[in-house]
Parts: structure tokens; C-alpha cells; sequence
């Protein structure tokens, strides 16, 4: 029975809910899990049943993940209950009680970027590059331009439809978590110049299709491919850092805050709906400004004699 309940569960997500296949899936894997977790050995879904299988979660992931995973049941048993397909809902009595965890956004030092950049634009102006080659280094610098100019999530970079990119004025209109849309000005004029050049030089797979970048069979570009691309080049760059792809979401917002910028046009950028959720990039700025002051003050090297005052 829970099978065709979770299969039902999950429809009336995609079609009524209208929630992107990520969520989905997402939601699909937290509810098997709780399915092969109650498998063969429950006949009944007490309290009990549910409380062990929370103390299974919290022993085998991280906090933010079992929170997600427990938010996930209690949707499922609310939808069963609204649609009288359960009598009463079993979570409704389980109270559950996190630890307020907070992590830090990972970001990719200013300088780090610039590296990074440059050795793609190195290997762009090689003269012994094949079309083919110039192709896809010009795909791949457009991308990472893209990302670091306008914060975009890589879900969010990989479906951007090419009706939606204004390429003569750089300006996209995204389409976010919630079915949200928003618009972004690419502002960098050398951002907007790669992006230009990779639409010339891939205008016959754009014109294929609705989305803006592919691979190089002419399929929607992934995010998994964007993970391995980026891998790449920081090996190739010599960089010594783990970098992926969110982590210019990070970057773009953490530097604008940094140069001054009000949070309330960073948290519309991000797309955030709740300020928030942006404030946690206040507190990277703030640690940024406490090592600056700790290794750049120039009070750090006067040399001072104590014994003449």
C-alpha cells in the first residue's frame, strides 16, 4: 500500500504542486528510505516506529539533512490525510527538535576567480586550437563568466531558455525555486562579450532547441557536466582549491556586499524570497574584515620601541 501511496504522493507534486523533477526526486528517495527503513518489520506505524526511524536519520546524517528528510514525511502523511486515504496522521504527535546549525557559505577568493579566468582566456587565444576546441573552451569560459556576473544557481543557469536571454542588452529573465522569475543584468562587458561570441560560434545547436547552452552532442548542458568542467580547469589552472559551481553564488554575493552594495538588491539578485536567508553573506564579509585587520593593518609591522614612551 505505501508504494502506491508514494507513487500518488509524488504525482500530485509534479502535476498539481507543479514542482520542478529535482524536488521530486528528491522527495522520492526520502520516502523509499522510509519505506525500506519500516520494510517487513512493522505492521503498525506507531510513535515508537516513527521516533526510531528519526533516531536512524539523525544517526547517519548531518542535522540540515535529516530536517529535510523529516519535513518530507510530514507532507506525505498530510497529503494521505487530506485525500482520507489514512484515518489519522501518525506524524501529527512527534515533536522534533534541532540544534540551530550554522554553516558558512564556502567562497572563491577574488584573486582565485581571476586566476581561473585567465588561464581559460589563455587557452581560448591558443592559434593551435580546432574549431571544435575553440568551441567548447568559449562554452565553458561563457559559463563561469555567467555564474560569477549574475549569482545564478547552476539548475538555473542549465535551463535558461534563449527566449529568455536578451543577448543584445545582457539582460535574463530567470525562472527560480517557486516558479519565481526575476530579472538579471549581466554587467560585466567582457562577460557579455563571451557570451555574445559563444552564441555565434554555437548558433546552429541554439537554434535546435529552447535552451541557451548545450553540449556538445547538441543535449541541454547538465549540471553534472558543469561540476566536471569546473573540476578540470582548476586542475589545469593549478589551483589548489575545491570549487563548485554554487560557490560563485556564494562569491557574487559575498564581494557585491563587500564593494559596499545594499543586501535587499543582493537578496533580489539571489532570488531570495526572505532577507534572511541573504543576511547569512553579512557574516562572511564580517569574517573577511576581521582577518584583513589581523594581516593588512599596517600597525602589524611598526616596528615600535616600548622602553622610550
Amino acid at each position: 500500500m505505501i508504494q502506491e501511496q508514494i507513487g500518488s504522493y509524488l504525482f500530485y507534486c509534479r502535476e498539481q504542486r507543479r514542482l520542478d523533477e529535482k524536488t521530486v526526486r528528491a522527495y522520492g528517495i526520502d520516502l523509499t528510505q522510509f519505506k525500506e527503513f519500516i520494510s517487513g518489520t512493522v505492521t503498525e506505524l506507531s510513535k515508537e516506529v516513527l521516533n526510531s526511524y528519526i533516531i536512524y536519520l539523525h544517526g547517519r546524517y548531518k542535522q540540515k539533512t535529516v530536517k529535510r528528510k523529516i519535513a518530507t514525511l510530514k507532507a506525505f502523511f498530510a497529503y494521505l490525510e487530506r485525500e482520507e486515504l489514512i484515518v489519522e496522521n501518525p506524524m501529527r504527535s512527534i515533536r522534533t527538535q534541532f540544534r540551530q546549525e550554522k554553516v558558512l557559505p564556502k567562497t572563491i577568493p577574488a584573486e582565485t576567480i581571476e586566476k581561473l579566468l585567465s588561464y581559460m582566456y589563455r587557452k581560448q587565444a591558443d592559434a593551435g586550437n580546432t574549431r571544435s576546441q575553440n568551441m567548447i573552451i568559449t562554452r565553458d569560459t561563457a559559463i563561469i563568466e555567467l555564474l560569477f556576473a549574475t549569482g545564478l544557481r547552476i539548475s538555473e543557469l542549465c535551463t535558461l531558455e534563449k527566449d529568455r536571454f536578451n543577448i543584445r542588452d545582457g539582460i535574463l529573465c530567470i525562472r527560480g525555486k517557486g516558479a519565481k522569475e526575476r530579472y538579471l543584468q549581466v554587467g560585466s562587458p567582457m562577460a557579455l562579450s563571451q557570451l555574445r561570441k559563444y552564441s555565434v560560434l554555437w548558433k546552429r545547436e541554439i537554434e535546435k532547441d529552447r535552451y541557451f547552452f548545450y553540449n556538445r552532442s547538441g543535449g541541454r548542458y547538465s549540471e553534472q557536466s558543469a561540476r566536471r568542467m569546473i573540476n578540470k580547469y582548476v586542475e589545469r589552472a593549478s589551483i589548489n582549491m575545491h570549487i563548485t559551481p554554487h560557490m560563485f553564488r556564494h562569491s557574487f554575493a559575498t564581494l557585491l556586499l563587500e564593494e559596499d552594495v545594499d543586501i535587499r538588491y543582493i537578496q533580489k539578485m539571489l532570488g531570495h524570497s526572505s532577507i534572511v536567508t541573504t543576511q547569512i553573506y553579512t557574516e562572511v564579509a564580517c569574517k573577511k574584515q576581521m582577518e584583513i585587520l589581523k594581516t593588512k593593518h599596517p600597525r602589524n609591522r611598526m616596528l615600535v620601541n616600548e622602553e622610550r614612551y
